[in-house]
């Protein structure tokens, strides 16, 4: 077998990217994932608490199964299944700031008409608040109901156009993430947050992600200078750009 590259990384989104949204991973990328990590370090960076995706990845052991795992944009950091760092949002923004946008975020959601609304609007996470109109408790069939309505209507985008006019005085970024929210954060604790962690240790970073679009979660990694970037469209699609990126190199 030929001896690894540790020269080059290849670092991945979870929804969309590695799962279908919310969903657990296939057998099939597991193994691929496997087989990968035998020729490149891999890493993971996802905009969720890791709870979340180790739930998607199969448990626990899935930290293990990278060489760095990046949960909540990198503000929860793990090296080969050992904890690296931690960052919270709270301390970092403060109450006053914190309780304004989650006021303002309420009172937005409470004036929205959608097909349904349930429950968990607001979440509120160790690197990020994650602001959700259809609520979090949503099953997958209204997920999905919500996620067609958001096409058409532009649900999230005008509420993060709506964000970022009310908190132009601050560093907060909204984006747009996943299927069904939005993720608020500061300046400069998006995805490419992890970077701070792995930018000296690989000569390359291969990045692959779904929402690479301006306004996506995705996006401000994608357009790095310290990447290279790679927009996927389906856990089936990643396989096939990383088979053809492996075949080039």
């Amino acid at each position: 077998m030929a001896e690894r590259d540790n020269s080059v990384c290849f670092l991945f989104d979870v929804d969309g990217t590695l799962t279908a949204p919310r969903q657990r991973i296939t057998k099939e990328m597991e193994d691929f994932m496997s087989d990968l990590r035998k020729k490149v370090p891999v890493c993971l960076v996802g905009g969720s608490d890791q709870a979340k995706i180790l739930e998607q990845l199969g448990g626990e052991e899935a930290l293990t199964h990278f060489d760095y795992f990046f949960s909540e944009n990198g503000l929860v950091a793990y090296k080969n299944g050992e904890l690296l760092a931690k960052t919270s949002i709270q301390k970092f923004l403060g109450e006053e700031l914190l309780q304004r946008f989650i006021n303002y975020a309420l009172g937005y959601l409470a004036k929205l008409e959608l097909p349904v609304k349930r429950g968990t609007f607001i979440e509120f996470r160790t690197g990020m608040i994650n602001v959700c109109p259809v609520g979090r408790s949503c099953s997958q069939a209204e997920r999905i109901q919500f996620a067609e309505f958001d096409q058409k209507n532009k649900v999230r985008e005008n509420m993060v156009a709506a964000m970022r006019k009310e908190f132009a005085d601050t560093n907060l970024v909204f984006a747009i993430g996943g299927q069904i929210s939005v993720d608020v954060f500061p300046k400069g604790w998006d995805k490419t947050y992890c970077l701070n962690f792995i930018e000296k240790e690989y000569k390359t970073i291969r990045f692959f992600g779904d929402k690479t679009m301006p306004g996506g979660n995705d996006h401000e990694i994608f357009e790095d200078s310290r990447t290279v970037g790679y927009t996927v469209t389906s856990p089936e699609n990643t396989r096939k750009q990383v088979a053809e990126v492996l075949n080039s190199i």
